[in-house]
């Protein structure tokens, strides 16, 4: 028996060293560090290896349908660290240095993973803005980008917009620095009145935006509250949450 475990444990430790020698973090931040030499004016022949090198990384990474995702994410990636190299002075320093940031690395290795499941471009491009914009705003904590990445993979287009009509109504709400759990309940109903009275929710389309209340709500963006004196679409009262506002706004244009 000691012996087994012994052959168990040995055969365990090489399938982690294994794993985790090949694990797509290294090799995918590679690809972007890579890519990023792009955004600093190099030229495709200041890259390493050159192009070819570079694809043929890339086609080491996965079967064909992934990789074209991978592709797809990562030159978005780059397409968006390229537009803010350009346009913000003030982080030229902290993109060149992307390359040698672990916490990048982690960021790229997790927008790798959920690449896994979508095919879906505009998906794709959530994934991409949310790295990008964690460079921006100096916070590649993978905590802090796990849960927005999720949210990109699983929410549908029409959720995107729906959350962007609540986020532009409750935003200033959160804002206030008076605001405690005391007034927020009542806050948030008049806010919510108003919402529905001008017309936000159309009545022909109740099943579609309980839909998609569901699964931003099943994503942690926004929260049922008890509601009361209101029928029909929209007496389901729902408050955007701070995770709401940090992914909506993670997903915007530099």
């Amino acid at each position: 028996m000691g012996q087994f475990n012994l052959e168990a444990d040995a055969a365990l430790k090489q399938l982690n060293f294994e794993e985790l020698s090949t694990t797509p973090g290294g090799e995918f931040a590679e690809v972007i560090g890579d890519l990023l030499k792009l955004v600093g004016g190099g030229g495709p022949l200041g890259i390493a290896g050159g192009i070819s090198n570079l694809l043929l990384k890339i086609r080491k990474l996965a079967g064909a349908s992934y990789a074209s995702n991978l592709i797809y994410a990562i030159t978005a990636v780059r397409n968006d660290l390229a537009t803010l190299y350009e346009r913000c002075e003030n982080l030229r320093e902290r993109i060149d240095d992307l390359p040698t940031n672990p916490k990048f690395a982690e960021a790229i290795s997790a927008l790798a993973l959920r690449a896994m499941h979508t095919s879906v471009k505009e998906r794709l491009k959530r994934l991409a803005r949310i790295v990008a914009n964690g460079v921006k705003e100096d916070d590649l904590e993978l905590e802090n980008l796990d849960d927005m990445m999720r949210a990109a993979v699983e929410l549908k287009n029409t959720d995107i917009v729906l959350l962007q009509k609540i986020y532009d109504s409750q935003n200033p709400m959160l804002g206030l620095k008076n605001l405690n759990s005391q007034n927020w309940h009542g806050s948030i109903q008049g806010i919510w009145r108003t919402f529905v009275d001008s017309g936000n929710l159309r009545s022909e389309e109740h099943l579609r935006y309980r839909s998609s209340f569901a699964r931003l709500e099943s994503v942690g963006l926004i929260q049922r509250v008890e509601n009361v004196g209101m029928y029909g679409v929209g007496q389901d009262l729902y408050a955007l949450l701070m995770e709401g506002k940090r992914f909506y706004e993670s997903l915007q244009d530099f």
